[in-house]
């Protein structure tokens, strides 16, 4: 009866949260049974517990309410162990894992904490464009074991634009090239979260002694731990004690060391001492390429639907926000077109991703212009405004005005008082003055081109 009650919620859950949620959370879970209104569970460890409970209590509360069955609370038992023996050592590894993630699971069978490695992430798989050469050529430098001359690797960019996909490729290809490695994936969420359940449990020499015998460590989105002392504190440690025995450090972000308000200024320097690499927004070339690779694959598992020529450059060229997107709305497409029968053409394309197309569509603003230069220029907003007119700030003050002259429909006296409240003729000299340097200065001309590619993205 259990089974079936448990086998009901579970069908319904599976249509309330994705695959990988369930599968890294609610499949290891088994149901024991419910006594006066208790619903009571095996966790594999009390990690999975505290989370399933925290994160997915209420939700499978309601899904046994939606079968007919009434609970008042759920509840775990985990081998009737203590959470601190749970939590006690890395040599009982099994006892110690980040379940917010899959288990890497070595040649020999130890086990490490990681977040899950999707096998599409591959570098085969990886897209190579301008925008992201560098990125791709520093995280195959580090996945060859190699020494290499810059650690830690830092990695910062836009939502989709490659930086956990580099991750895991790199993470794939040491645990190819060298199963023995010791590598730990996470986010800097998960890193906090176990260094708040080691502090808890009074079990930081654990702590230590996992984070501090890897190999290789990568720590996906950094910008998350700003602010948490404590934890910033450990992570410094950690760093620092890593570097000291020439391990390899992977960071990612979403903004460039030194732009994470709340990160100490410890940190930033530490991360600011490697390699410190821009994930550039994709150019109209690149999302091609990766929308080609990509349909290759789709037609593979759709040998029915046929597609017109310039549907995959009308995508390209329409759909500039990130990678994430561009895939999901081929997927889309291919889904509609084999599930109704239809040519993916482009009046199919209007019709079916009309949602996504209108979002591709936002606007540009001064306030964005002026920010972006700002940072492509290492200056503050407050100096780009301001009246001074040595050629540091005036020269990027003019790439501002000829960009919002270009990528904005704003008048020139509207621009003029949108920066400092100049004159109209100032905005007319600063746009003739960057024409005139984008055919002589390739600097101005790249800086121009990338800087517009950025605010379009």
């Amino acid at each position: 009866m259990n089974e079936k009650i448990w086998g009901c919620v579970c069908e319904s859950l599976l249509k309330s949260v994705s695959k990988n949620e369930f599968n890294n959370w609610i499949k290891p879970l088994n149901f024991k049974g419910i006594h006066d209104g208790v619903a009571t569970f095996h966790a594999p460890t009390n990690f999975i517990g505290n989370w399933v409970l925290r994160n997915y209590g209420e939700m499978i509360q309601r899904h046994f309410v939606a079968e007919g069955t009434i609970i008042d609370k759920i509840a775990f038992d985990v081998n009737s162990l203590s959470s601190k023996q749970n939590l006690h050592s890395s040599k009982n590894s099994s006892n110690l894992e980040d379940q917010t993630s899959e288990l890497t699971v070595r040649e020999n069978n130890s086990l490490l904490p990681v977040a899950p490695l999707d096998k599409r992430f591959t570098f085969d798989s990886f897209v190579i464009g301008k925008p992201n050469e560098l990125a791709h050529a520093a995280s195959r430098r580090v996945a060859e074991g190699g020494p290499v001359s810059f650690n830690p690797l830092f990695l910062y960019g836009g939502v989709g634009l490659g930086k956990t996909h580099l991750m895991h490729a790199i993470a794939w290809e040491i645990r190819r090239r060298n199963p023995e490695a010791k590598v730990i994936y996470l986010s800097a969420e998960q890193f906090m979260y176990r260094f708040v359940q080691a502090l808890r449990f009074k079990d930081m020499l654990s702590f230590k002694e996992l984070f501090r015998s890897v190999d290789l460590l990568m720590v996906d989105d950094v910008q998350f731990i700003a602010g948490k002392d404590s934890t910033q504190d450990e992570f410094f440690h950690t760093f620092n004690a890593l570097v000291d025995q020439n391990k390899q450090i992977i960071i990612s972000a979403d903004r460039a060391p030194g732009e994470i308000d709340g990160l100490e200024n410890r940190i930033k320097s530490r991360l600011q001492s490697g390699l410190v690499v821009d994930l550039h927004p994709t150019d109209y070339e690149l999302r091609l390429g990766i929308l080609q690779s990509k349909a290759e694959k789709h037609i593979s598992h759709y040998p029915e639907v046929f597609m017109s020529d310039g549907v995959l450059e009308f995508l390209a060229h329409r759909i500039s926000t990130n990678v994430r997107v561009l895939e999901g709305a081929l997927t889309r497409l291919f889904a509609f077109a084999s599930l109704v029968g239809r040519e993916v053409n482009l009046d199919m394309v209007q019709e079916c991703l009309a949602d996504i197309l209108r979002a591709s569509d936002r606007k540009v603003t001064i306030d964005e212009i002026i920010r972006k230069v700002s940072d492509h220029y290492n200056l503050r907003m407050t100096d780009i405004l301001s009246p001074r007119r040595a050629r540091t700030v005036a020269r990027p003050r003019q790439v501002a005005m000829f960009l919002a002259k270009t990528l904005t429909s704003k008048s020139l006296p509207e621009i003029g008082r949108r920066f400092g409240g100049r004159d109209h003729t100032t905005v007319i000299h600063a746009v003739k003055k960057i024409e005139d340097l984008k055919s002589i200065d390739n600097q101005i001309a790249e800086d121009v081109e990338l800087l517009r590619r950025m605010l379009e993205a």
